[in-house]
């Protein structure tokens, strides 16, 4: 394959023109790394190497202006907004920016067009003048402030651009505009300078003008790089701007086109391939390389329609691609780092001295932090994390976190103290939190090269931004700043180095201009991002832009056409990658590119739909085998005793009574915003306590009870602070939760009452009793014990009643049962039966119970007639005939069940499996 480039250098070899003295002007640095190379093989003697500049340094020459960047084209635009607006309908800088960098747009294109600021922005103020919404005469104020900002926007434009001239700068349009008004002092003052134009396509009017000036004064020649089937395809958007500038060009009116070349039509193997999601044409991509020959990753491109996917493929590349150069940049805002500085500035956002745990553990979880946090064995950031969620704190005081911190809290300062939304104190904070990042990642540089290449950057744009604002004081507030940094960062990128003609090329869409690859692997190529759609981002209006010669969408879609079909030109070999799952965010369904592809039906094209394998594997229950290490345990866990809630949870699922008992495993403990139902439950047993503990042994009076109501209030509340420990209860559901808690005791209380009123006695036996028997299992070589705690015990009418405390909903047939082995099967429907008898089968153990004997639950959120909920025994399901009184009877019965779940934990031939658990 002979590439563009190489063609055009030996036809201006056949011309025996000295290449010395040319001046050769491309769209890209790129090309011009590449025309180098091509030189260098193609010019057998030594000769000093031509001028090779990219079109935008030629018109910078030709301007006499540099550029500016656009944080600096802002600031000075508000300079000149402010001199020409009244102080009292002044925006500030933070609501200017918004529109102020949309009507920077704008300039740019009016400039580059060559099209007269005032006829179209006395155009534009017309059309508001008709089509504002106001139907009455007397005009209101806005409408006045609506067309006065229309009005104005010549004077913008005008004041703007001759402060940029006084200060030799620019924005892109201007210098354009300015290098038209240039051309004709350069041609005086290079009378026999040649240039050499290669490899345009989409021209704005001013370089139209500057080239058709050269040509004309036989200063220039140009190369186009079209192919017959798009220039004589008079719908083709391929060949739309050199079919107007063959048309159009007086040059063109006695002299040929070079070149409209034939390659196109030669045979090419073209796949398109349906990949779904982002991540899956990535992994496609690696896989498709992996399979080319070595030879031809030299010669092949891969060329990113999404450039955001450029860190997830060099993640996919395989490990026989041994160069890679990357022509774009990786856009700073992907790096690491960049997370970490938009949660400084979110902590900053609604800072009142008391920051939100979440925001607070996020900065101090965050990677770049951790190392700098730890001081030899003691991580400081970990440690105010746990402060933070054993002591339920939601929010937290800078202080505090700086007492936390030990010998840190200088870098917690640098990370929480507020900027009191003063940007100068802002920069200062950033800059030294940079510097003090720097200085932890240089203790072994060599390990950190990389991050600290992200901090340099990072730095960079902060000083920057300082710069600026030193020099205009524009940004008064650190809302400010973050919309400038999030706009600055957006367009800043990390580029990389490498050697530019070597190895597997990987680039953007624009990157790829004039450059010519075997082998071509396209992304993304999808609507919505190949070619990017309709979008428009300006002031100007669609008919007011068709009107002036402006671009619209339709150019800008013909552009990237182009650039698709011109890598396709000398290709052999071609893969159209694109996205089977589209969404708004990521482009649309697959690009028109493909469906012309189809219906020229120049090439046959082979289409694959790429699916991951999935393989089908059925869910399998986890299973712990029990190891003599596990058995031990076990043994342990034994002697010192089982407890019925342990008990219960191995019945619900034994892998939770594995990792809870056997590994010992706690559930990770979480900062409660909301009260926890655990928690409320603590507190309303711990109150319930601190009532009745003075009445034990005695029989309750209805004055007793009374005395009780009056307490509600202090107590709960005191409890919920033991409990919920620094958690806010004053507001929100917490405060309705405290408030439901009181209603639930007082609701009780007040059932109590009922029921002495209504003639019948409770008298308070014992409460929170602690009780630990031993269980006689003759089948295991080691002792069982059973121990746990029981709620209330208390006489009713003589009967002895073994109370359970829930204060989740608990209906009648969750305390009853039809057949014993079901008791330590169904957890959902026993386990408040099994906890109940537990209960009794111990105190039976421990104590003679000559009364009647009854063992229920009180559920708080039941609290409906009997409000004692009995443990009963039935007939059958459907029996309304049970016996709910605890006989030996009864207590033989679950002494049986619990021999034998005791024996089926303990036994070494019975794994731990997992059950589903709802």
């Amino acid at each position: 394959m002979r590439s563009f480039l190489q063609e055009v250098i030996d036809d201006i070899q056949k011309k025996e023109q000295d290449i010395s003295q040319l001046t050769f002007i491309l769209p890209s640095k790129r090309a011009g790394t590449f025309l180098k190379d091509i030189l260098s093989h193609s010019i057998k003697q030594t000769l000093f190497a031509p001028d090779i500049l990219s079109i935008e340094e030629f018109v910078e020459g030709l301007s006499h202006l540099s550029y500016a960047s656009n944080t600096e084209l802002l600031f000075e635009f508000y300079l000149v907004y402010k001199k020409l607006t009244s102080e009292p309908q002044q925006e500030t800088f933070d609501q200017f920016s918004k529109w102020g960098q949309l009507l920077l747009q704008d300039f740019n294109e009016i400039d580059r067009y060559l099209i007269d600021p005032d006829h179209i922005f006395d155009y534009l103020k017309s059309i508001k003048e008709i089509n504002h919404w106001s139907l009455s005469e007397e005009q209101t104020p806005y409408i006045k402030n609506y067309l006065a900002f229309w009005n104005r926007l010549k004077v913008y434009y005008k004041a703007f651009r001759e402060a940029l001239i006084q200060n030799k700068k620019g924005y892109q349009g201007l210098v354009y505009k300015e290098a038209v008004n240039g051309v004709t002092p350069y041609v005086l003052s290079n009378p026999g300078k040649k240039h050499i134009f290669i490899g345009f396509n989409a021209l704005n009017k001013a370089e139209e003008h500057i080239i058709q000036e050269l040509l004309q004064q036989d200063l220039a020649s140009i190369y186009w790089d079209i192919d017959t089937t798009f220039i004589n395809n008079p719908i083709h958007d391929a060949g739309l701007f050199i079919r107007q500038h063959l048309k159009s060009w007086r040059y063109f009116e006695t002299n040929d086109m070079r070149w409209i070349g034939d390659n196109y039509r030669t045979e090419k193997n073209i796949h398109t391939i349906a990949v779904p999601k982002n991540i899956g044409q990535v992994k496609y991509i690696g896989q498709l390389l992996d399979s080319l020959p070595m030879s031809d990753l030299k010669k092949t491109a891969v060329v990113l329609g999404d450039e955001t996917l450029l860190m997830p493929l060099l993640n996919s590349i395989p490990q026989k691609v041994e160069a890679i150069n990357i022509t774009m940049g990786l856009p700073l805002k992907s790096v690491p780092l960049a997370s970490l500085f938009d949660l400084v500035f979110k902590i900053q956002k609604n800072h009142d001295n008391r920051l939100y745990y979440k925001d607070v553990v996020a900065v101090l979880s965050h990677a770049s932090i951790q190392s700098v946090l730890t001081d030899e064995t003691i991580n400081y950031g970990n440690q105010i994390i746990n402060h933070i969620q054993s002591n339920n704190i939601v929010t937290i005081s800078v202080e505090k976190l700086k007492a936390l911190a030990g010998t840190k809290h200088e870098i917690v300062g640098l990370l929480f103290q507020s900027w009191e939304n003063n940007s100068d104190k802002a920069f200062t904070n950033l800059l030294q939190l940079i510097l003090t990042l720097k200085a932890h990642l240089d203790i072994e540089k060599t390990k950190n090269l990389l991050a600290l290449e992200y901090l340099y950057r990072f730095n960079q744009i902060f000083n920057e931004l300082q710069h600026y604002n030193t020099k205009y004081n524009f940004i008064s507030n650190s809302t400010t700043l973050y919309h400038l940094y999030k706009e600055l960062l957006g367009n800043e990128t990390l580029d990389f180095k490498g050697e530019p003609l070597q190895g597997l090329q990987i680039m953007g869409m624009l990157e790829s201009r004039v450059l010519d690859f075997e082998t071509v692997i396209i992304s993304s190529v999808n609507e919505g991002i190949l070619p990017a759609g309709k979008s428009s981002n300006s002031f100007i209006p669609y008919d007011v832009k068709l009107e002036n010669g402006l671009p619209t969408f339709k150019e800008k879609d013909a552009v990237y056409t182009y650039h698709f079909y011109r890598l396709l030109q000398r290709a052999k070999n071609v893969y159209v990658i694109y996205n089977t799952e589209p969404d708004v965010l990521n482009g649309g369904e697959k690009s028109r590119f493909i469906t012309q592809l189809q219906v020229e039906n120049l090439h046959n094209i082979k289409h694959s739909i790429i699916v991951p394998k999935v393989e089908v594997a059925q869910k399998l229950p986890k299973v712990i085998k029990k190891t003599a290490g596990i058995m031990t345990r076990l043994q342990e866990i034994a002697n010192s005793g089982f407890s019925p809630s342990s008990l219960t949870n191995y019945i619900r699922n034994p892998l939770d009574f594995y990792y809870q008992k056997v590994l010992r495993i706690q559930s990770f403990e979480d900062v409660e915003e909301t009260v926890a139902a655990n928690t409320m439950g603590s507190v309303i047993h711990q109150t319930l306590e601190d009532f009745y503990t003075p009445y034990k042994g005695q029989l309750l009076t209805e004055a007793d009870l009374e005395k009780m109501k009056t307490l509600i209030n202090g107590s709960v509340t005191h409890h919920f602070k033991e409990f919920y420990k620094e958690g806010d209860m004053t507001k929100g559901k917490n405060l309705i939760i405290l408030e439901v808690a009181k209603r639930y005791i007082s609701n009780f209380i007040n059932k109590e009452l009922e029921t002495l009123k209504a003639g019948h006695e409770i008298k308070i036996i014992d409460l929170e009793k602690e009780l630990d028997i031993a269980v006689e299992v003759p089948e295991l070589d080691f002792k069982v014990r059973l121990k746990g705690t029981v709620d209330r015990i208390d006489e009713f009418n003589g009967t002895l009643r073994i109370i359970d405390y829930k204060t989740g909903k608990v209906n009648q047939g969750q305390v009853e049962i039809v057949d014993w082995e079901d008791i330590t099967l169904d957890y959902n429907k026993y386990s408040k039966s099994f906890q109940v008898l537990a209960y009794a089968y111990m105190l039976s153990e421990t104590e003679h119970l000559s009364n009647p004997v009854e063992a229920g639950v009180i559920s708080f959120k039941n609290l409906q007639g009997d409000y004692f909920l009995k443990f009963g025994k039935k007939s059958a399901a459907r029996s309304r005939d049970k016996d709910q009184t605890i006989t030996k009877d009864t207590l033989d019965h679950f002494y049986e069940e619990l021999k034998k779940l005791i024996l089926e934990i303990c036994d070494p031939e019975i794994d731990f499996i997992e059950k589903d658990v709802d």
